[in-house]
């Protein structure tokens, strides 16, 4: 390999990488949460009471997680 191209990786490329990657899942977990809101509400509207408490548990879990991935980072 050429050292015409070559660089090195710094430790802030590393943890801007990865703070990228934190940011990404968290706005896929919050996706994932709006989904099973809209699924939820729109196609068991009619069913059981008692289903609601497990949906809005696992939304708050989902969200809460979202949460975590960024919480304390710079």
């Amino acid at each position: 390999m050429s050292d015409k191209y070559s660089f090195e990786i710094t430790d802030e490329m590393r943890q801007m990488a990865a703070a990228a990657q934190r940011q990404g899942l968290q706005k896929d977990l919050r996706t994932l949460a709006a989904n099973i809101r809209a699924q939820a509400e729109t196609r068991y509207s009619n069913a059981e009471p008692g289903w609601r408490g497990g949906v809005e548990w696992t939304l708050l879990w989902i969200e809460n997680t979202a949460s975590q991935l960024t919480e304390g980072r710079s």
